[in-house]
């Protein structure tokens, strides 16, 4: 159940130039949560920017939650700033998670860059069932690397520039992937999440492959709790909210 409540900053640490680790502690974080939830977040105690933030759960705990973020635009920048001992507002756990996969299915899961904070707790609950596909421009937009190489059954690392694992997108590593289990394709379940081109190229590849899935959708929140209608994406159902009936639809729902 979400609710609004009030935690302490204890740790707002930079992972490198571009992206920050928030870890928030409180009495009273509400208990249940599934990976791929979210909390609105306020970055500022002043009204500019006026709204909060939402910001994927990476890890969470009975008294704490950690957020990593990726520092852009006017209320990331000031986030960041923000110091130890800070009081900080919060509203969640809002959204619907991820579906866990079936007995006999190996999930397949798929970040672009910062989605690995939406992935991450799935990875974990999940470990060694899992494969999990990480890609990014650059080395640099790949995060937590030491926190994940020894979770997963496989971890497939690609950047496109070659920097950091198999030159190309995350898209050839996976497509390269499914190539060469024909077999086992109706036992696969994908979970993405990641810039909108990446979902848009795994979505193709799943319905191409026939494989279900689901991805996780980040688009522009202003509310968080479906008032406004800012965040609404199409799909087969009519348009829905991704704040409240998403983030995560089922991939073969969403109209591209």
């Amino acid at each position: 159940m979400s609710k609004y409540f009030k935690a302490k900053i204890i740790a707002n640490n930079p992972i490198n130039k571009n992206h920050n680790l928030l870890v928030l502690t409180a009495n009273n974080i509400s208990g249940d949560f599934t990976p791929g939830q979210f909390y609105m977040v306020g970055t500022d105690n002043s009204y500019d920017p006026l709204l909060k933030r939402p910001f994927s759960v990476f890890k969470k705990d009975s008294g704490s939650l950690q957020f990593l973020y990726r520092i852009k635009g006017k209320g990331t920048e000031k986030l960041s700033q923000m110091k130890k001992g800070t009081g900080i507002s919060l509203l969640g756990p809002l959204g619907n998670g991820y579906p866990m996969p079936g007995k006999n299915y190996v999930p397949i899961l798929i970040a672009g860059g910062i989605g690995i904070a939406s992935l991450f707790p799935l990875v974990e609950k999940l470990g060694k069932k899992a494969y999990l596909f990480y890609g990014g421009r650059t080395k640099d937009e790949l995060i937590m690397m030491d926190e994940l190489k020894d979770i997963p059954k496989e971890l497939i690392i690609s950047t496109d520039n070659g920097s950091l694992g198999k030159k190309g997108t995350v898209i050839n590593a996976l497509n390269n992937f499914l190539s060469r289990q024909p077999s086992a394709i109706s036992h696969q379940l994908i979970y993405a999440c990641g810039p909108t081109p990446m979902l848009k190229a795994v979505s193709k590849l799943a319905l191409k492959k026939r494989i279900n899935g689901y991805i996780s959708m980040e688009e522009n929140m202003a509310c968080g709790v479906g008032a406004c209608l800012g965040c609404v994406v199409k799909t087969k159902h009519g348009y829905k909210r991704v704040c409240k009936e998403g983030p995560v639809f089922k991939i073969k729902d969403i109209v591209w």
